[in-house]
């Protein structure tokens, strides 16, 4: 009999530095630009690609594509989940109703900081396109229409489209993601009073979720190969002195998140009286790997660790408030990035915004983050406010090229703020355990339970950075 299998393993020949999900990422956004670079030499354009730049934008279309299809049982499951797990909290709808509000606070606080800067840094001006602007006949958006919106029209949240080109008509099926997320709080609350009845059907969305999250963590891993295509494609389609001109909107953002992650949160963890030491560094982890891996939801499992026992929320109410903020509570992706972007469009493209789109912005942010599916929760925000306000959809295609960069800093501000209320929802309502939060951080946290909930031993090295 072979003895083979119990042979010990040939060392790899990669060293240990490229295997990191991070360095794997920066060097597919390197490449990226170097085949973007490449394809446009070659002669290709915009209106007529070669051969490197279609292949560029199908490998990007294709792993935005997985990430879509994600989105829809993603936010179902979780939802569903979140609510029914109220089952196990004490005064469950103080507190559901307390986690809502300061998740709308911070939403405020968010976008109000991102209407600032763009604003006043003026990232989308001079770009050499403003008489796009005139060519452009937008739809009319409306408070109104985004509010109808949240009715759904069938059980699934599916809109039908057809369209007409040269005599030959084209169907499309998409899914409403806010529908979709108002049936889910329909079917958790009902599950929820249903009782004992709905035991078996909530255990079945529970392993639906599990393996969701295992679907999206494969998906994750395969971001670099995503990365390069969208990059690429961005790169060859636009130019690369088009893609410069986003680097002002990049800085903006960037400064945005810095300042709700390293001020106002800080800010409002200290008036709570907690020690702004412990929170980053109970949550860092988490932090982290939302940073690589650019996915909420996928680091959930996570998230829900830190703040259950580095940051000291009882596990009941945790097991509510961060699965649920892993899908509704967006600061980055629905808040400070919606609310630059579109003023960098509608400067893109010469468009003046008047008080009242301002304030369709931070109606939207506001209300419509629940929208965001912690996976492309940015493009579906973006999406839904430059419909609102009636701006051009081409700016979303254009602010993809470099989403990846600009994902990474969204995401960890995005799971910063779903471990922070809690903890302040906790604080406030005397269920916080402080000797836990005020506790020595010892080495790096559950790592063993992040393999089995999240990513194996690919996730292992990335928590395993904080060592």
């Amino acid at each position: 009999m072979s003895t083979e299998t119990n042979a010990p393993k040939a060392p790899s020949r990669l060293p240990r530095w490229a295997g990191n999900f991070g360095v794997q990422i920066i060097a597919a956004l390197v490449l990226g630009v170097i085949l973007g670079l490449v394809a446009r030499n070659l002669g290709g354009t915009h209106d007529a690609p070669n051969g490197l730049t279609i292949t560029l934008q199908t490998i990007g279309s294709s792993y935005v594509a997985l990430l879509k299809t994600a989105v829809v049982p993603l936010i179902f499951t979780a939802v569903v989940s979140s609510i029914a797990n109220l089952r196990a909290v004490t005064n469950a709808a103080k507190l559901a109703w307390n986690t809502l509000l300061w998740f709308a606070i911070t939403s405020l606080i968010a976008v109000l900081i991102g209407i600032g800067l763009g604003v006043l840094l003026q990232p989308g001006a001079g770009t050499g396109l403003s008489e796009e602007g005139a060519k452009y006949a937008g739809t009319s958006g409306s408070w109104w229409a985004f509010l109808q919106g949240l009715i759904p029209k069938n059980i699934l949240g599916l809109e039908v489209s057809t369209k007409i080109t040269d005599g030959v008509a084209s169907t499309s099926v998409n899914f409403n993601v806010l529908q979709i997320l108002v049936l889910a709080i329909a079917v958790g609350v009902a599950a929820l009073k249903a009782g004992k009845k709905a035991d078996k059907f909530l255990d079945f969305n529970a392993s639906a979720l599990a393996v969701i999250q295992k679907v999206l963590w494969w998906i994750i891993r395969i971001a670099p190969i995503g990365t390069i295509g969208l990059i690429g494609n961005a790169v060859a389609s636009y130019g690369w002195d088009t893609i410069g001109a986003l680097g002002k909107f990049t800085v903006a953002i960037y400064i945005g998140l810095a300042l709700v992650l390293f001020v106002v949160y800080p800010i409002l963890v200290r008036s709570h009286g907690l020690s702004i030491k412990q929170y980053f560094s109970g949550v860092w982890p988490a932090v982290q790997l939302a940073f690589v891996s650019r996915s909420s939801v996928g680091t959930m499992p996570l998230t829900q660790r830190v703040t259950e026992r580095n940051l000291g929320v009882p596990s009941g109410y945790a097991s509510f408030a961060v699965p649920l903020g892993s899908t509704t509570k967006m600061d980055g992706c629905a808040a400070i990035y919606p609310a630059v972007a579109a003023i960098f469009v509608a400067q893109f493209f010469g468009i003046n915004l008047d008080f009242g789109q301002y304030l369709l912005i931070v109606l939207v942010s506001v209300l419509g983050s629940a929208a965001t599916a912690g996976t492309t929760g940015a493009v579906v925000m973006l999406t839904l406010t430059l419909s609102t306000l009636g701006l051009p959809l081409a700016g979303v295609g254009l602010l993809l090229a470099i989403d990846p960069i600009l994902d990474m800093g969204r995401t960890a501000v995005n799971v910063a703020g779903q471990a922070l209320v809690p903890t302040l929802v906790a604080k406030r309502q005397g269920i916080l355990d402080l000797d836990l939060y005020n506790a020595p951080r010892q080495g790096v946290a559950f790592t063993d339970e992040v393999s089995e909930n999240a990513a194996e031993g690919s996730e292992k090295e990335l928590v395993g950075a904080d060592r």
